[in-house]
């Protein structure tokens, strides 16, 4: 999946690609380059005491080393635009698809879940692309080069590469092997905390009128701890891998100075080439120490690039029909005939055989216990989830074969939750319509019993409104909505319990005002 996704959506900037390549390139063999002049440097100008040879091969480093400046920094820069540009472009993604899915698609992964996946796991996504284009396009080139350069410096020694690069390669593997499951729990105990702080968020009232705080405390700490805890244990080895590293890097300089030693003793090779054959070496290792430290992202990144896949993956159980329909005739009135709802997983239907006409001009309540599916009942209308069998009609006009905006724009849904946007009290009532007038809104206001409060706030209709409404009361937020949705003027009206939070003198009033 983690690979599929990044030729998804890397072939579209294969420009930048191209360019942190070449640019990667340049920066290498200039690296790869400065060794084997400052051996000459030793051996033909300091050895001899050839003070202009010293000058003119330093100034060509000087040369080498400005281009490998410039070469790295466009190299970064075009890495960073390139990761930036995908994680823009997968978080669109997940948006799109996400708003197209059903309440049952929504359900299915948690909107904790769905946050964490457009968030977190697009960033560690993102982060691996960022490394593999300033760090992992270099490693191999520095690897490559470096051992041909280095057999040409020294063959002698050459044996040192083939026992301290297969070690290095045998203890990160070991330490990585251990790291992914860790990764692949992070994301879940991520998901889990994020569920927790956003119910206590929204919850905060509840939790307070119950004096449930310290249990809530004790639940986040508990979520906090087990984040805490995998983190811990994946740093740990994390932390084991760099000394592990350094000291095979280490070790095998120490050899390489120690064998050196005796042909230089011996005659059979020079200071310089010693010199230039350890950097080389070093060279090789820390290309291999970059691929390493890209072995450890790719596991957490793979994990995050599954669940990013799965949402991309998942199709919304509303399918809109192959030539919807925009009918120029509307009746509004709504048919039931033998509908059936079950949710998924459950033993029994929430809904059977619901056979009912709501003619059009009339009123009609649904009456019924806590939980007998009244909200799942008038959910289908607007298609916000399909029967699982039967027929919903709209103007005589099964809801599968409507066009969803044209659907969408005949019906003014107040659910049971009366939600705000954060804005001004004229952005959320214009939400249904943007063209209304200020005269519409006061009387869109006055129908839901709203123009007496919102009058009397300073800046009225310009009244500043936070997320979620929570500086209004539950009542003012309830007209407020409903004022929204008369508003949008709609055909067709549904009230999910929407005068909850209404006493009965104002729900009697309004009940009454929408009548006329």
């Amino acid at each position: 999946m983690l690979w599929s996704l990044l030729v998804r959506y890397l072939k579209p900037a294969w420009p930048l690609l191209i360019g942190v390549i070449v640019f990667q390139l340049g920066q290498s063999i200039a690296s790869l380059l400065l060794p084997t002049l400052s051996a000459d440097i030793i051996d033909n100008g300091v050895v001899t005491g050839d003070i202009p040879y010293i000058w003119s091969v330093g100034a060509l480093m000087l040369g080498i080393t400005v281009v490998q400046v410039v070469c790295a920094i466009i190299a970064v820069y075009f890495g960073s635009k390139l990761a930036m540009g995908m994680g823009r472009d997968i978080r669109a993604a997940l948006f799109e698809r996400v708003v197209s899915f059903s309440q049952r698609e929504v359900g299915q992964f948690g909107t904790p879940s769905l946050i964490t996946r457009n968030t977190n796991d697009v960033q560690q996504v993102q982060m691996l692309v960022q490394v593999t284009a300033t760090l992992m396009v270099a490693a191999p080139i520095l690897a490559i080069g470096g051992v041909i350069l280095a057999v040409r410096q020294d063959v002698g020694l050459s044996w040192l590469m083939a026992v301290s690069i297969p070690v290095l390669l045998i203890v990160v593997s070991l330490i990585i092997v251990r790291m992914v499951p860790y990764f692949q729990l992070m994301q879940t105990r991520i998901d889990r905390i994020n569920q927790v702080m956003r119910e206590q968020l929204t919850g905060i009232r509840v939790i307070r009128a119950f004096v449930r705080e310290d249990e809530e405390r004790a639940r986040f700490r508990s979520g906090s701890e087990g984040v805490a805890e995998t983190a811990l244990r994946a740093g740990n080895l994390m932390a084991l891998m760099f000394p592990a590293i350094m000291l095979v890097m280490n070790v095998s300089g120490v050899a390489v100075i120690w064998f050196g030693a005796f042909q230089i003793q011996a005659g059979d090779a020079q200071i310089g080439t010693l010199f230039a054959f350890l950097q080389y070496l070093m060279q090789i290792l820390m290309g291999v120490m970059m691929a390493t430290f890209m072995f450890v992202m790719i596991p957490r990144a793979a994990v995050s690039a599954n669940r990013i896949g799965e949402v991309l993956a998942t199709d919304s159980s509303v399918v809109t029909a192959a030539s919807p329909l925009r009918p120029h005739e509307f009746r509004a009135d709504i048919d039931f005939d033998g509908v059936e709802f079950s949710y998924p997983g459950a033993d029994e239907p929430v809904l059977k055989n619901i056979t009912f006409r709501v003619a059009a001009g009339t009123t009609t309540a649904i009456i019924g216990s806590t939980g007998a599916g009244k909200s799942t009942l008038i959910g289908l209308v607007p298609r916000l989830f399909d029967a699982t069998a039967g027929t919903v009609r709209v103007g005589g006009v099964d809801v599968r074969e409507w066009d969803p905006d044209e659907l969408w724009a005949r019906i003014g849904l107040m659910p049971q939750r009366a939600f705000l946007f954060s804005g001004t009290v004229a952005s959320n009532l214009r939400y249904g319509n943007a063209d209304a007038t200020d005269d519409d809104l006061w009387h869109a206001l006055e129908i839901a019993q709203g123009r007496e409060f919102v009058a009397e706030m300073p800046l009225g209709l310009e009244e500043p409104i936070a997320q979620g409404g929570t500086n209004v009361s539950g009542g003012q937020r309830q007209r407020l909505a409903i004022a929204r949705a008369l508003v949008k003027r709609p055909d067709i009206y549904i009230f999910d319990d929407s005068f909850s939070a209404l006493d009965v003198a104002t729900d009697a009033t309004l009940r009454a005002a929408l009548t006329t």
